[in-house]
């Protein structure tokens, strides 16, 4: 049975914690300490990265030096033995994995897809987005461009709708208020807010959410949703009725993100 726990690093960070069968890998470690503290003496059998971000690889050196474990990612980021690229598939902990391109956040950003298969034949993906796709969120522009990263959002929401969505960031009530304003008439996004913002309280982390949950609530997602639409054209300053594509409804929403 594969156990995938979070290991919260430097402000806002998850470093994910993959366990079977007495194997221990970490996903996007940002720093080491953390890590080495989870594993409580267990050996780490290797590091996946989705991008080349420090808070994503800062940990690398210092957990492979400790440990002698592979690492997997971008071939672009110093440190990384093992180069994956969008296309690979291979097996890890006994179960299947895939590799997508996914730029945008960054044009080497990767997406990685870990499949259990259970007894009764059904699958369960399980998405390692890193800065892509958050919950009810999507990363920023750093070097893509908005249609980039628009294909990339489209492509995950392709995956089934209850693949589990594990991004690398707490960044859930922020963006579930920005979902609100953007979509004020969206009951479902009021009330995952108001389900986040107990799991806050509480101290326990919002992720991970689901594909179909990001579907219904993240206005990155909903471009072709008409309350969507709108709130993008009039940040525009754009007539309502004026006809404008998703992308140019999803370039206002992430403009308007980054200064909300």
């Amino acid at each position: 049975m594969l156990s995938i726990t979070p290991i919260p690093a430097l402000n806002d960070n998850y470093i994910w914690h993959l366990e079977k069968d007495n194997q221990h890998w970490v996903v996007d470690p940002g720093e080491a300490e953390p890590v080495i503290k989870a594993l409580n003496g267990a050996p780490l059998s290797g590091i996946l990265i989705t991008h080349h971000h420090y808070d994503h690889t800062g940990g690398i050196k210092a957990l492979h030096k400790q440990y002698q474990c592979p690492v997997f990612g971008p071939k672009s980021i110093k440190g990384v033995t093992n180069p994956i690229a969008g296309g690979d598939h291979f097996s890890l902990l006994g179960l299947a994995l895939e590799v997508w391109d996914i730029p945008g956040h960054t044009l080497d950003h990767l997406a990685i897809i870990l499949t259990e298969e259970s007894s009764g034949g059904r699958s369960q993906p399980h998405l390692f987005c890193g800065d892509t796709l958050f919950a009810a969120g999507c990363g920023r522009l750093f070097e893509g461009s908005p249609k980039q990263m628009y294909d990339s959002l489209q492509k995950l929401t392709s995956l089934p709708q209850g693949a589990r969505v594990y991004c690398a960031h707490e960044y859930t009530l922020g963006n579930l208020h920005f979902a609100h304003t953007i979509e004020p008439g969206n009951s479902v996004t009021s009330k995952r807010l108001a389900d986040s913002q107990v799991l806050r309280q509480a101290g326990k982390p919002t992720l991970p959410s689901t594909i179909a949950e990001e579907i219904a609530t993240n206005p990155f997602l909903r471009c072709h949703i008409p309350e969507v639409a709108q709130s993008g054209a009039k940040h525009l300053g754009q007539d309502s009725s004026k006809q404008l594509d998703e992308v140019e409804i999803f370039a206002s929403l992430r403009d308007w993100k980054d200064h909300f």
